[in-house]
């Protein structure tokens, strides 16, 4: 297991406002307002999404939770997996953009 990180921590969270209270309580209530519920989204939508940020960002903690929230929010493997596709997908993509800087530097240096 990874030194740095514990499934207990998941758990611990609501702790983060402890040292700032003002402050944690702002995100935990922010954080409330835009996953839960049914809005412009639905909130296996908004599982969804955050399963898919959560392996673009390689978050363990946060696999983890929106595996579970996806599930529990109706979602089924398949459009878990795909939801996982989609973030690779972008997260190539904007990798890849990138070599249009590369290939400037190249016309620049070359020229």
């Amino acid at each position: 297991m990874n030194p740095y990180s514990d499934p207990k921590d998941l758990r611990t969270f609501g702790k983060i406002t402890e040292w700032q209270e003002e402050m944690g309580g702002k995100f935990f209530d922010w954080y409330s307002q835009v996953t839960e519920g049914d809005s412009a989204l639905t909130e296996r939508e908004k599982a969804l999404i955050a399963l898919a940020v959560s392996h673009a960002v390689q978050c363990p903690y946060c696999i983890d939770a929106y595996t579970t929230n996806s599930l529990q929010a109706g979602a089924d493997e398949e459009q878990m997996m795909e939801a996982v596709h989609v973030a690779a997908a972008v997260k190539a993509g904007t990798t890849l953009i990138y070599a249009r800087q590369m290939q400037r530097q190249v016309e620049k240096v070359t020229m």
